[in-house]
């Protein structure tokens, strides 16, 4: 016969000990369920923050391609400044670099020869005119003394000695040398006591005075390509370079030949630059920026941003209001050294991934840092 074994009855304390713990547990289990796994990672795409990445803001800019061409600064006109009449230089108030304004005395002849004949010249008009006056009184008073002849010959000599006069003071005045425009004194040929002869004859080597060039407004004449000719036109403002200065200054297309060189196959272009303060002088390098193509006010991203997939075509990865990534096809304008132009897909004010897209997914969280403006250019 079996007995049956009965367990001793816990205590009332040892009961109270029991429902304290089944507290703590159910407790603990409620808060794990509502946290979720402990030590397990967060799935992709779910937390706040992710890896940081450079983005830059869709702007509106104007965007231009440009073709950049080497020349040299010359002076808007420029001169041999010769005497007219053959004479020593008596006066001379200009030397190498004198700045002169149009008409200012550069020098003065001494003409020894001249002013002997324009005191023969002076005798004989004054002989004529005499002479001329005397008889048309007496044909005046005695008409029957005096043939018509006569005064018509007396008319005549005073005429051709007033002429006479007239032609050698012209030619005196030349002995004043005079600056025929504002300019610069860049070479200076002869001295005072030299004697400068007439630089009237077809050789080549009179003794000029001096050499004036006008440096208040210089130019630069470049050869513009034939594919870039349909693009040049007068008026338009361009960028010029000038290396000894280190800075860009504006100048404007004054003058095209209108015609292409068959030899070089380029067309002669002049650009005018204001020189107010002489800090340009003529033979400096400088480099020409012609805007071939320009598009007003586009939608500009950095070309480092966009991922071109065929003509006309690209795409972007866009970090959005939640800075999650979003890929974007875009449609393509015009492209410069380092603007893309983009005519449909982005809004101005967009933020877009600069650098590589491979290193991003659509839909992954990051945390975007704004480059600085200038960053990308």
């Amino acid at each position: 016969m079996i007995e049956e074994s009965q367990a001793p009855r816990p205590s009332p304390a040892t009961r109270a000990g029991r429902l304290d713990r089944c507290r703590v547990f159910l407790c603990v289990t409620l808060l794990a369920a509502a946290c979720g796994p402990v030590g397990r990672a967060a799935a992709p795409g779910s937390s706040n923050a992710g890896v940081r990445v450079a983005v830059t803001t869709v702007v509106r800019r104007d965007l231009a391609n440009t073709l950049k061409i080497a020349s040299e600064l010359e002076p808007l006109q420029e001169i041999d400044v010769y005497a007219k009449v053959s004479g020593y230089i008596e006066t001379l108030n200009v030397d190498w670099g004198s700045r002169v304004r149009q008409g200012d005395t550069l020098a003065i002849l001494q003409i020894p020869e001249l002013e002997q004949q324009l005191l023969l010249d002076e005798s004989a008009y004054n002989v004529a005119e005499l002479t001329y006056n005397r008889v048309a009184e007496v044909q005046r008073s005695r008409p029957e003394l005096v043939a018509q002849e006569d005064i018509d010959v007396a008319h005549g000599k005073q005429i051709a000695a007033k002429a006479e006069l007239e032609r050698d003071r012209d030619l005196f005045s030349y002995s004043r040398i005079t600056a025929p425009f504002d300019g610069v004194v860049t070479r200076l040929d002869a001295y005072k006591g030299a004697l400068l002869p007439a630089g009237t004859s077809s050789n080549k080597g009179d003794l000029a005075l001096c050499h004036l060039s006008q440096t208040s407004v210089l130019r630069v004449v470049i050869p513009v390509p034939e594919r870039a000719v349909p693009l040049v036109h007068l008026g338009e403002s361009v960028t010029v370079e000038v290396s000894s200065l280190s800075r860009a200054l504006d100048g404007r297309i004054a003058r095209v030949s209108g015609q292409i060189d068959p030899t070089t196959r380029t067309m002669h272009t002049e650009v005018r630059i204001p020189n107010p303060r002489y800090e340009l002088v003529p033979g400096m390098y400088a480099a020409v920026e012609l805007p071939l193509q320009v598009s007003r006010n586009a939608l500009a991203v950095p070309i480092q941003a966009v991922q071109l997939t065929a003509e006309g075509r690209g795409t972007v990865l866009v970090v959005n209001a939640e800075n999650r990534i979003e890929k974007r096809d875009i449609t393509v304008g015009l492209e410069t050294a380092t603007e893309v132009e983009v005519v449909k897909g982005l809004a101005e004010g967009d933020r877009v991934v600069f650098g590589a897209q491979a290193q991003y997914q659509p839909g992954q969280v990051v945390t975007p840092e704004a480059l600085d403006s200038g960053t990308h250019s």
